[in-house]
């Protein structure tokens, strides 16, 4: 299921990221402000219990989070521009990565690293990444963290391409998607178009 999620300011900040002279450090900026705002969305749900506490004026019931408070989990490297937006707003959060890159030939993610929390299956579990645009990335991912245990998992990123909802939904039905865009389609060499380039890159000034 993708939740894309509606909102001018989103919508504005998104713009200026696409433009292709917008420098690194605003394009950086930008995206974490924009993971905010995704964090906000994609926690709207959490179930909460009911607490009684004293204000500086009165008793009163307010609610609370239920259960262990959740893990973002990073796939390399430009989750880790979602990641610092993530946090800002959910500075309790665990944190895992997991490193994959994408074969430029077979277009399949790789994996070179992983590392989440041991008590992932007790908790909700928010993998980010930018762009999900074959979907093989995404897919890895959660593959990776069922089979480490993950049972409640959500998907977050900036951008998709209807290929990537299409493969990802079909492989993993059970976890939602969130998104701030859904672009129009993949080029021959499996980008989005017309996406923002690779947002690695423009994150890190590395191209």
């Amino acid at each position: 299921m993708l939740h894309l999620v509606e909102h001018p300011l989103i919508g504005h900040k998104l713009t200026l990221m696409r433009c292709a002279d917008t420098s690194t450090d605003s394009f950086r900026r930008l995206l974490q402000e924009i993971s905010q705002a995704l964090a906000y969305e994609v926690t709207r749900d959490l179930p909460v219990d009911s607490i009684p506490i004293r204000t500086p004026l009165a008793e009163m019931n307010a609610p609370t989070i239920r259960g262990k408070k959740l893990c973002l989990i990073s796939i390399l490297r430009a989750g880790n521009g979602m990641l610092e937006g993530m946090l800002a707003f959910l500075p309790a959060a665990r944190i895992g990565h997991i490193g994959l890159y994408r074969d430029p030939e077979t277009l399949q993610a790789i994996e070179y690293y992983f590392k989440v929390p041991v008590d992932i299956a007790d908790r909700l579990v928010i993998v980010v990444d930018p762009m999900l645009a074959t979907g093989h990335s995404a897919i890895a991912a959660v593959d990776r963290l069922k089979a480490a245990g993950a049972r409640n998992l959500k998907f977050v990123c900036l951008l998709a391409a209807p290929e990537g909802v299409a493969a990802f939904t079909e492989a993993h039905p059970d976890v939602a998607i969130t998104s701030a865009a859904l672009d129009e389609c993949l080029n021959e060499h499996g980008y989005i178009m017309p996406g923002l380039g690779d947002a690695g890159d423009r994150m890190f000034g590395t191209k």
